[in-house]
């Protein structure tokens, strides 16, 4: 008889969503690893004494989705900090930034009260709590994921609406995409000797000459610097986000860090056996030389944290009117985006990344951007970019001949379904593009019958695999749109191959790891529904890590 396995699911519509995808009723686990799929009576002789027997019920179970692209500590941050993603108004917004700021007032009057009763034991989580000294949780009001495209009053915040906020405290508000913020005139003063030395591009100004409050791309750096916390911070960030990543189904994400405490916070999470999704670590450019002293090459690692890819950028957003396009945007002739890193720096750093036996990745959205990072990596890549799996990020707007560049490569395409949300009549991408250019953005359809390789996620905006499965099956144009099928596999397969752990992760097959998502519905019964899906169970490493039944 076989060995008992550790924990066996019964009863269920278990998907491989390998090739071609089977349907099953069970599975069995045993030290983290699947040993058995097949009919529920074959699957209960894995049950032993000892055995945790999972009756599903008839839910569905499919391999454990994985986030191509995040940044999981400002997912955390939005969630302890102002969550804008919900606003509806410019008013809305100041309302949620108030809320917070009379939040904080409150939380500093108990620990003025606390430590003048003599509690000296009482910490406020600032600077005696952290390593890096002033811990923004308590200094700065912060929000998160405003999107000002979904608003009638369509325009950034600014600072004569972050001046409305009750507070003495700087004040920053972050759009969605990270690449456009605002701060208020306390933010100004602070910062105007740094301002003054950024591109006149990046700081608008109104009519009498005086900054509007609004930052754009590098303009934000300074601001970013100042808001990120210590270790103490960073790390409660990262377990919010961990929270989410288990209600959301997320069995593995890849980070994209820079300047930011997060790779020791999973370090430290994972040598305690408290990490509770798989992280793979792109760092930015300026991390290149540091990481090849410490021999934290691509894939180097633990089961739970590798190196991934180094990453760049090369233009910015739609939203930001940033991205680069090779024809002028629909709503401002005179603008066709910003070069983040210039072509050139962009081609030496993929030269020299590659030769160092790194995978690299840059963030390009514009046409041009997408054109000029293929030929980086087609012209002075050490090697098939293919087979180095170098990534191109968000690829939104790609012509006819880079979609066939980018199957004849191999290089990846690592895309945000959940953008889509933009592509519908009177969304942003009609107000940036114009009708025409929008039906071809985010070609997933046209890319995968290319053959072009898809990993799909979230830019964290927001963090949800359902609902991008979503956007992508009820895409409006038929070149982006998928089949269920396709979009899941994006989302598990697709983002497991571009983190080369195609081996064992991303589909439910003997010797691969136990990485489960559990749905109450099935996705392929309801297409026009599945943002409404709900995720009953999500387990990672054959451990249950959410139990919504």
């Amino acid at each position: 008889m076989s060995e008992a396995a550790d924990r066996v699911f019964l009863n269920g519509e278990v998907h491989t969503l390998a090739e071609p995808d089977e349907t099953h009723e069970a599975v069995a686990v045993r030290n983290g690893e699947v040993v058995r799929v097949g009919r529920t009576y074959d699957v209960e002789f894995f049950a032993g004494a000892d055995t945790d027997v999972v009756d599903l019920a008839g839910r569905v179970l499919l391999p454990g989705f994985i986030d191509a692209h995040t940044h999981l500590t400002t997912v955390g941050r939005s969630l302890v900090h102002a969550d804008l993603s919900d606003a509806e108004s410019p008013a809305d917004a100041v309302e949620l930034l108030s809320e917070r700021a009379r939040e904080m007032a409150a939380e500093a009057a108990e620990t003025t009260r606390t430590t003048a009763a003599g509690d000296d034991e009482v910490g406020d989580g600032g600077a005696g709590d952290d390593e890096a000294g002033s811990d923004p949780a308590t200094e700065w009001v912060l929000g998160y994921g405003y999107d000002e495209s979904t608003w009638e009053e369509d325009r950034y915040l600014t600072r004569a609406d972050l001046d409305r906020v009750p507070t003495d405290r700087p004040v920053a508000a972050f759009r969605e995409d990270m690449h456009v913020a605002a701060v208020d005139g306390v933010t100004l003063d602070r910062f105007a000797d740094v301002l003054e030395s950024v591109p006149d591009r990046t700081v608008p100004t109104d009519e009498a000459g005086e900054p509007t409050g609004v930052l754009l791309e590098g303009a934000i750096d300074p601001i970013y610097e100042a808001v990120e916390p210590g270790v103490a911070g960073t790390r409660t960030a990262v377990e919010a986000g961990l929270e989410l990543c288990a209600e959301r189904g997320i069995t593995g994400f890849h980070d994209m860090v820079r300047d930011s405490h997060a790779p020791r916070v999973y370090r430290d999470l994972d040598a305690a056996d408290e990490l509770t999704a798989r992280v793979r670590i792109n760092y930015w450019t300026d991390h290149l030389d540091a990481l090849r002293e410490v021999g934290l090459t691509t894939n180097a690692g633990s089961a739970f944290v590798e190196t991934g890819a180094i990453k760049s950028f090369t233009d910015g957003s739609f939203g930001g009117r940033t991205a680069r396009l090779s024809e002028p945007y629909a709503d401002d002739p005179d603008e066709t985006g910003q070069w983040v890193i210039e072509p050139d720096e962009l081609r030496d750093w993929v030269r020299e990344a590659t030769a160092a036996g790194y995978q690299f990745t840059a963030h390009a959205i514009g046409d041009e951007a997408i054109r000029a990072t293929l030929d980086a990596y087609e012209g002075v890549a050490v090697g098939d970019p293919g087979e180095d799996r170098h990534r191109i990020e968000h690829v939104e707007l790609a012509a006819d001949d880079v979609v066939e560049q980018l199957a004849e490569t191999g290089v990846v395409a690592s895309v945000q379904p959940n953008f889509l949300k933009w592509a519908g009549p009177d969304g942003l991408y009609e107000a940036r593009l114009g009708g025409e250019r929008t039906a071809g953005t985010n070609r997933y359809r046209e890319m995968l019958d290319a053959g072009v390789r898809l990993a799909f996620g979230s830019d964290g905006m927001p963090m949800d695999p359902l609902l991008g499965v979503h956007h992508a099956v009820n895409a409006p144009a038929e070149g982006q749109r998928l089949s269920v099928t396709e979009a899941l596999r994006a989302y598990t397969s697709g983002a497991a191959y571009a983190g080369f752990d195609e081996d064992r992760l991303g589909t439910v097959e003997p010797g691969k790891r136990a990485d489960f998502v559990v749905l109450e519905r099935s996705p392929w019964e309801e297409p026009e529904a599945i943002r409404d899906v709900d995720v009953a169970m999500t387990v990672v490493d054959g451990e249950v890590v959410h139990d919504a039944r």
